[in-house]
């Protein structure tokens, strides 16, 4: 495992970044299926849980405990009613059934309600007492359910019919009499049912509360977190990868007693450190910004006195050996070489410094005629075409270096494709931009290069191989250029096209002076146009 400052570390470092990306992409795909809920959501959540599951216990215990407690205080009710009856029954067999029940319902004290059945041998006699206070006699469903009570001396709940629910409590008064005593369990029933209710309510009541005032609890809690967040959206949005960044967010009152706040707390000294980094870096970017162009500066003299003395050299009177012709050819050849690879190390140089281009109108449909015009005379060996639409493509900038932007692409095209290749160069108005499009049908461009084409000393393989002279800088001189002029450039590739797409704001001139520059480039397309090349809509210029 390699460590920081070891070789390959950042490479290696890098490569676990885009893994980690990839799997952080794939999850959050995942998780976008399932709809994750946020922080403070599940803290809600689980609170509410939390207070119903207790409320539900505390719910259910009481009402349970409560009825429990009323039926017990029922039964002590109903053994007293029912010695109160047995006391009022006379001795031996009751010669008339129905009146020993009327008299043990009519003793003092017995409830309204109170059911009671007297059975002596096969006769069966039940009456109530109404909330009248007078006794009716009990149907024979209720009548029938109270005479099957066991006699075990203890309360048990019957269905009386229509009467509802009872506790009922079987005594034998005689032998061959027994009474069964009766009282009702809706007031039971009814209280436990309010409470029920009742209780209920208050959790309703006692869980929206909580809600609310956890959600006022967790929301305070969280804001700090909430602080960091929008601290590091903010940050992901600034271009960090290139320039002077000025990196200047925290997080706003980052305490370190809190989770959060030692969580803002760490996050705002690693905010620093990426600023420190950033500065460091900016700063070794412009020593070697200012060595290149300080180099670049200083080798034009030494380099144009070499193409000096060696053209100095060639005119000689006399008659040189041929391998010091030969020699001095190839210094020539690689001293111009040279040069251009240090022009295009300044103009880079300068273009990172910032420094300002000209701003005047630019024809690009002149540029780009008299760029493939030359690029026909440099490259015999292929098919050149200039697509120009009809529409003014006049935009803001400076003319050598867009100039350079063309020649760099169709070099590009023209450097890595065989002879006989195809190259489309058009120019047409898409909305508020001018775009130029570079296209070939040459073999194309490896797809793994497509990613790094734009940067410095870039190379492909052997399909767009270097053969003349190719100083890797072209491509990155046409994004340095383009991105000055506040434009983009991109590229597409596949086996038989290639396309260059550079898109540049049109400039706001008046119709004359569009008028001003348009004969220019009518005249400058006359050189290369054939007969019968222009239709309706669109001019297009072949050569080859």
């Amino acid at each position: 495992m390699t460590r920081p400052g070891d070789p390959g570390y950042a490479a290696a470092s890098r490569e676990e970044a885009r893994t980690h990306e990839t799997g952080s992409s794939t999850d959050t795909e995942a998780a976008g299926r399932r709809r994750p809920w946020t922080l403070r959501r599940r803290l809600l959540v689980i609170v509410a849980a939390l207070l119903v599951a207790v409320s539900a216990v505390i719910g259910i215990a009481s009402v349970a405990v409560f009825h429990s407690l009323s039926v017990e205080r029922l039964d002590a009710s109903l053994r007293d009613a029912s010695s109160r009856a047995t006391e009022a029954t006379g001795p031996g067999f009751p010669s008339d059934p129905s009146q020993s029940v009327l008299g043990f319902l009519r003793v003092p004290g017995q409830p309204v309600g109170t059911l009671g059945v007297l059975v002596a041998g096969d006769t069966v006699i039940g009456a109530y007492i109404s909330e009248s206070g007078e006794l009716i006699e009990a149907d024979a469903s209720a009548t029938a359910a109270l005479t099957r009570v066991p006699l075990d001396g203890e309360p048990h709940t019957v269905a009386a019919g229509p009467l509802g629910d009872y506790r009922a409590l079987a005594v034998e008064t005689q032998p061959q009499v027994r009474a069964v005593l009766a009282l009702p369990l809706a007031d039971v029933n009814v209280q436990t049912a309010q409470l029920a209710w009742t209780v209920a309510i208050v959790a309703a009541a006692g869980l929206i509360l909580a809600l609310g005032v956890g959600w006022l609890v967790v929301s305070r809690s969280l804001a700090p977190l909430a602080r960091v967040t929008a601290t590091a959206q903010a940050v992901s949005k600034l271009p960090l990868d290139r320039g002077d960044v000025d990196l200047t967010e925290r997080v706003p009152e980052a305490d370190g007693v809190t989770e959060v706040g030692r969580l803002g707390t760490a996050f705002n000294r690693m905010l620093g450190h990426v600023a420190s980094a950033l500065s460091a870096r900016e700063q070794s970017e412009q020593k070697v910004r200012r060595f290149v162009a300080d180099a670049s500066h200083e080798l034009r003299t030494p380099l144009a006195s070499i193409r000096g003395y060696a053209e100095l050299t060639r005119l000689h009177g006399g008659e040189l050996p041929p391998d010091v012709t030969h020699a001095i050819g190839r210094i020539e050849s690689e001293s111009m070489r040279m040069t251009e690879l240090v022009e295009d190390l300044l103009l880079l140089a300068r273009l990172d410094e910032g420094r300002e281009l000209a701003a005047q109108p630019v024809d690009l449909g002149r540029v780009v005629v008299e760029a493939v015009g030359d690029a026909q005379a440099a490259g015999p060996g292929h098919e050149w075409e200039v697509r120009l639409s009809d529409d003014a493509t006049v935009v803001t900038g400076d003319e050598p270096r867009l100039r350079q932007v063309v020649t760099n692409l169709l070099a590009n095209a023209r450097v890595h494709t065989p002879e006989g290749t195809s190259v489309v160069a058009a120019l047409e108005r898409g909305g508020d931009d001018v775009v130029l499009t570079v296209e070939d049908d040459g073999p194309g461009i490896p797809p793994e290069l497509l990613g790094s084409l734009f940067e410095r000393f870039a190379r492909g393989d052997s399909s767009r191989s270097r053969r003349a002279g190719s100083t890797g800088l072209g491509l990155a001189i046409v994004s340095a250029v383009v991105e000055a002029h506040h434009g983009t450039v991109d590229v597409s590739s596949e086996p038989g096209a290639t396309r260059f797409t550079v898109r540049l704001p049109v400039t706001n001139v008046s119709d004359s002076a569009a008028d001003d520059e348009a004969p220019g480039s009518r005249r400058s397309e006359v050189d290369l146009e054939e007969p019968g090349a222009e239709t309706a809509g669109e001019r297009s210029v072949v050569g080859r």
